[in-house]
């Protein structure tokens, strides 16, 4: 059996589980890496971050990798077009969602959360997503799906994307950029409706209260600090 290592927090495993859950695949455990964070999980996973196929012991990391992965060996049902212009497509509006808006996202989330924000970050950062959700606007799908008429990769790509937008841009003092962009917004009110997103989504809300409740009573920050002062350590050999 293959395995997943995931958290419900992790916008990028999330993008991997809907696609899971979309084609039903039963023969892949999800589980969160014990040791995450920690230098051991560095050592055994080099990039350091989830999502993490486990292959029969090759450790396959990267969400777009895993992806694409999954739906060359179970093909069926088909996330990607009908034709090579669909599947282009499809891609695209994947990428949108996973390096012009997550991307950005997950670098500027740490200043929700910082003591003293870096304003010079959150103007950078938090005007491209700004940007590209303007992009998008004029490139998503007009039927409650990102492309094509049905759930796709595009849509595993962008559920956790639009998440991360609608629940942590604000918290860096910015606006919201989806309800100001008509064609995104009503995407976003369909595409949350659909069983797969939002299956999705409930583990993406359970994992962002637990951090919030993390936060709230310190022990993120304690847990942070640590897990600095032990990859510091480790790295003096």
């Amino acid at each position: 059996m293959m395995k997943l290592y995931s958290g419900d927090l992790s916008p990028y495993s999330a993008r991997v589980r809907m696609q899971i859950y979309a084609k039903g695949l039963s023969e892949i455990a999800i589980e969160r890496p014990a040791h995450f964070g920690t230098p051991k999980f560095r050592q055994d996973f080099p990039i350091g971050r989830i999502p993490v196929l486990d292959v029969d012991g090759d450790m396959m990391p990267e969400s777009e990798v895993i992806a694409e992965y999954l739906e060359e060996i179970f093909p069926t049902p088909s996330m990607l077009g009908t034709i090579p212009r669909e599947t282009a497509h499809i891609r695209t509006i994947a990428r949108v969602g996973d390096i012009y808006i997550l991307n950005n996202m997950f670098m500027l989330s740490a200043q929700s959360r910082a003591e003293t924000r870096n304003q010079g970050i959150i103007d950078l950062l938090g005007g491209q997503v700004v940007r590209n959700i303007k992009a998008l606007d004029r490139m998503i799908g007009r039927d409650g799906f990102a492309c094509c008429g049905r759930l796709t990769m595009a849509d595993c790509a962008l559920v956790p994307a639009l998440f991360m937008v609608e629940n942590v841009l604000p918290a860096t003092g910015l606006e919201d950029p989806i309800k100001k962009a008509g064609n995104v917004a009503a995407y976003w009110t369909a595409i949350q409706k659909t069983e797969h997103a939002a299956r999705t989504l409930v583990e993406l809300h359970r994992g962002l209260e637990e951090r919030r409740e993390l936060i709230r009573n310190g022990t993120f920050a304690k847990m942070m600090a640590k897990a600095a002062a032990d990859m510091a350590e480790a790295e003096k050999d």
